[in-house]
């Protein structure tokens, strides 16, 4: 089983969160970053008893920060903090959400600025290696004050309340759950249910899971790109590296590059080379390398904010050592969830294009309004008797209906919680549901042009596309046969699935 050991040099990337959300690797706390973590609590410990007022440690919180807490109430006031807003509603989270949450979370306050026990990182790595994954309702999160209420919901169990399931097991009490690990319920001290509550770990740890995924749907939709452009005997003229060097958009001469390479030793362009009356494609074919390039390039600076997000420590206050014994105690707006909020919004819209023209390229290929593609209406083995593949492309539209809706954005609209005193929120948490929900859509469109291309190669048969293309036709031909007489489409296309989940179209250039 891979270990990942998180140190206090640990440069945290989406494949290791993906590497414990999704298949359980172990989680290890290096002794360095246990030193660290002792020595920032020590520190804050230090100006427990100076009398001063410090946010979150000995005040209320939010609105109530100016009541000041007695040391006799410190620990109620951070259990009850946790208990409060455990306010969570709806359906459970996925389990791999929770626990990247939980991975972020722990990494974030090893980063020794928060304040907290190493205690409380052990106790979540300890959850993490036991697979004890609390129950934690989606919605709740305005993602400005840290992803309060789904964090709440972890930390409960942490303390021994709410419920959690082990191995995926019905659902116990927190208590339960610790104790079938002989895990102890932990007493928070000050600062530490604000530290755990205070942070962006549920968007951040749902960017992760989606930049992975978005690779593999990246590399199918540039696939399912190829493979359509030989079904309707397109031209591969406009990929000429010329256009895009006058051009000068990277992303769209990459995508250029990458239909050439995958299209190199196609004969099926070299059937239609003369005698072909048409002049031009449609846009969906010859401005794809534009669109999709554009796309690229959007998402990859939105990898470049998740990188960021991934290094970060969004707790407030935060703890900085100073040359004195006496520590700096700075409140500020770490958690709030604009820095990941409006990347998660731009992916959705990103997505919504990747999806939108390869349902356009699989209209065109499937209604043969241009006879020189050469294909049976809606590829069906006996038009009228048979309907083929005509709803596949129902569904899709369907599909990017639902996407052009996902693709406004969440963090836009503004509502203010707190009683005004958390006023500018960025609803970052239904920023990362949406793109979310938006991936999971667009898998199944650019599954459904693979089938829908699949088959029209294979009708233009002895001709072939290029190599890449031709085995990538092989994986599929593999799980989904050719189209003899009508059947249900829709195993085929979650077949196809299956195969971009697995990484099946994978290239490197």
């Amino acid at each position: 089983m891979q270990t990942i050991t998180i140190t206090p040099d640990l440069v945290l990337t989406p494949t290791m969160v993906t590497a414990v959300a999704r298949n359980h690797a172990r989680v290890d706390l290096s002794p360095e970053s246990a030193a660290q973590i002792k020595h920032c609590r020590s520190s804050l410990e230090s100006v427990l008893a100076d009398g001063l007022p410090h946010y979150g440690i000995n005040t209320g919180f939010g609105s109530l920060s100016n009541q000041r807490i007695a040391p006799e109430d410190l620990e109620n006031l951070q259990r009850n903090l946790i208990r409060s807003h455990a306010a969570g509603v709806g359906d459970p989270l996925e389990i791999e959400v929770v626990r990247g949450m939980m991975f972020v979370l722990a990494c974030s306050l090893a980063r020794a600025k928060s304040g907290v026990r190493v205690e409380l990182v052990e106790q979540l790595v300890s959850m993490l290696n036991c697979s004890i994954t609390p129950v934690v309702p989606e919605l709740g999160s305005v993602g400005a004050s840290g992803d309060l209420a789904p964090l709440s919901h972890i930390a409960q169990v942490m303390i021994g309340e709410g419920l959690a399931t082990v191995n995926g097991s019905s659902q116990l009490s927190g208590l339960e759950a610790l104790a079938k690990h002989n895990l102890k319920p932990l007493t928070l001290q000050a600062k530490e249910g604000l530290a755990l509550i205070n942070g962006t770990h549920l968007m951040t740890a749902r960017f992760a899971l989606i930049h992975e995924d978005l690779t593999q749907l990246v590399d199918a939709a540039l696939m399912s790109n190829a493979m359509s452009i030989d079904a309707a005997r397109a031209s591969h003229g406009y990929l000429d590296e010329r256009v895009y060097e006058a051009r000068n958009q990277p992303g769209a001469a990459e995508v250029a590059t990458t239909m050439r390479e995958l299209l190199k030793g196609s004969t099926i362009v070299e059937s239609h080379a003369e005698n072909d009356p048409r002049v031009q494609d449609p846009y969906s074919f010859r401005c794809a390398p534009l669109v999709l390039g554009s796309v690229l390039d959007s998402f990859r600076s939105c990898q470049s904010a998740l990188a960021n997000e991934l290094g970060a420590v969004t707790d407030n206050p935060l703890i900085f050592q100073t040359k004195t014994d006496t520590p700096d105690i700075v409140s500020a707006g770490c958690f709030h969830g604009m820095p990941v909020a409006l990347p998660l919004d731009t992916l959705a819209i990103g997505i919504a294009h990747l999806t939108g023209i390869a349902e356009r390229r699989m209209y065109h290929i499937l209604s043969v309004f241009d006879p020189e593609s050469q294909l049976r209406a809606f590829m069906s083995p006996k038009p009228g008797v048979m309907s083929g593949f005509m709803i596949v492309q129902y569904s899709a539209a369907a599909i990017c209906n639902e996407l052009i809706g996902l693709a406004n954005p969440a963090s836009v609209a503004n509502l203010s919680t707190c009683a005004g005193m958390e006023d500018y929120n960025s609803f970052g948490p239904r920023s990362a549901a949406k793109a979310s929900r938006a991936l999971k859509l667009a898998r199944s469109v650019i599954a459904a042009e693979l089938l829908c291309s699949a088959e029209g190669i294979d009708a233009h048969r002895p001709f072939v596309s290029g190599n890449r293309v031709e085995a990538a036709i092989q994986s599929i031909r593999e799980v989904v046969p050719t189209l003899t007489e009508d059947r249900s489409p829709s195993p085929d296309i979650q077949r196809i699935e299956e195969l971009i989940c697995a990484n099946t179209f994978a290239f490197t250039l």
